[in-house]
């Protein structure tokens, strides 16, 4: 643990990776935020759980419609040209959910749809990047080790910052204030040096681009059910904190979650791992699926909160070991847009997540809304089992090419973690 620990810190120290990787998260503040941001806004304006869900799920599906063909868009043209107007664009959306409020829904949800669709694809800009900031394979592996455990600190923290801000102000600031910080987030990412300098690899021409990996496609419905699991979850612990007449309560349950997360994600990248992480992500999500059934039966608030952390801790390994996979995928000159539509395919997830868990709260109760997460950890599970022919074979399975800053996009079909050996190599 305390040689991954220090490679953590060697990843941090090397440059502009600090930069890149906090300008990221906050970029994708809004974005982490927008369902909580979403529901808390819809029912401060006496909006059901119903629409709430519904307004949430146009923005999940919107960014899916948005970020593979944005992210395509870096690929072809760079991330400065891409990323700032479209981060601009899509605060203004929300800009104009906060002056419009509920009373003209049409308005309502055309502003969740811009917002949505226009949300920058940096998480997947992040991931291109890594290669020529760090250089080496295994920092960069253990890079997305790093990435998966802040992300999990984001959507921890994103929540009880809008939660923050609501009791402080009002749901509106905060929708305002959240976009606000993710436009300077993403301005830090496109004026840094690595990020101008970047260019993908060439590619070939094809209609389906990234998707004409079957590899990919398969771990793309895996993670959809991941979604779904997530995003019913946010809206379970809602409704339970409101059974429970306490708001705080919410703001525990998702800190618990986070925190299961940052220690399972914090262990999973500090050591070196053996095998093929398309067996290691099946036996992960196995795993994950069995810590979100519990939730189901609802106990008091400590025992609910101690469920909550347990669920949390193989959700940033799942999510670091999936980064993997799509190296291994990912057609060449792709790379932008397979990690998009990675986080298109999840986001939708959560959106139908967050639409199935509002209904359930109204014909179940909250018992309900959180059996959504169980069934949608064991599909995903069931997914990953049933495609592993499509997942066995990476297209290339080579090392990450070493590049450097300002050159064009490495190879990054990378055959393995850090001390994994696929037996390709010649």
């Amino acid at each position: 643990m305390a040689e991954g620990t220090a490679g953590y810190r060697d990843i941090l120290k090397a440059p502009h990776a600090a930069r890149l990787l906090t300008g990221t998260l906050i970029g994708r503040l809004p974005n982490a935020t927008a369902p909580v941001a979403i529901v808390l806004f819809t029912r401060a304006e006496g909006g059901s759980y119903s629409l709430a869900g519904g307004l949430a799920a146009v923005y999940g599906i919107a960014t899916a419609i948005g970020q593979p063909l944005l992210g395509r868009a870096v690929d072809l043209h760079g991330q400065p040209r891409v990323q700032f107007p479209a981060a601009v664009v899509s605060a203004l959306g929300m800009v104009l959910l906060a002056a419009v409020g509920i009373g003209a829904l049409p308005l309502a949800y055309a502003a969740v749809a811009v917002a949505g669709v226009f949300t920058p694809p940096l998480e997947g800009g992040l991931r291109a990047l890594w290669p020529s900031v760090l250089g080496r394979e295994d920092r960069v592996h253990r890079a997305y080790a790093m990435d998966a455990v802040a992300q999990e600190v984001m959507f921890t923290v994103g929540p009880l910052l809008v939660t923050l801000l609501v009791s402080l102000w009002s749901a509106a600031a905060a929708l305002l204030v959240i976009n606000v910080i993710g436009v300077i987030g993403a301005l830090s990412v496109v004026l840094s040096e690595p990020s101008r300098g970047w260019r993908s690899a060439p590619r070939e021409a094809h209609w389906l681009g990234a998707l004409r990996s079957p590899g990919l496609l398969a771990l793309l419905g895996a993670l959809f059910f991941v979604g779904l699991a997530l995003g019913s979850i946010t809206v379970a612990a809602i409704a339970y904190a409101d059974d429970h007449g306490q708001e705080s309560v919410y703001g525990w349950l998702m800190a618990a979650l986070g925190l299961g997360a940052l220690i399972g994600g914090t262990a999973y990248g500090a050591r070196q791992w053996a095998g093929a992480p398309e067996r290691r992500l099946r036996v992960i999500v196995a795993l994950l699926a069995l810590g979100y059934l519990p939730l189901a039966l609802t106990p008091g608030v400590v025992a609910m909160t101690a469920l909550a952390a347990l669920s949390g801790v193989f959700l940033a390994p799942a999510i670091a070991c999936a980064f993997i996979v799509v190296d291994r995928h990912a057609p060449s000159g792709t790379v932008t847009e397979s990690f998009s539509w990675l986080v298109t395919t999840f986001g939708v997830g959560a959106a139908v997540g967050t639409a199935v868990a509002g209904p359930a709260v109204e014909l179940g109760g909250t018992s309900w809304s959180f059996a959504v997460a169980g069934a949608g950890g064991i599909a995903a599970f069931l997914v990953l089992m049933t495609t592993q022919r499509a997942l066995a074979v990476p297209a290339r399975s080579k090392g990450i090419a070493v590049a450097i800053p300002g050159s064009s996009e490495n190879d990054r079909n990378g055959a393995a973690e850090p001390g994994f050996s696929s037996g390709r190599e010649a």
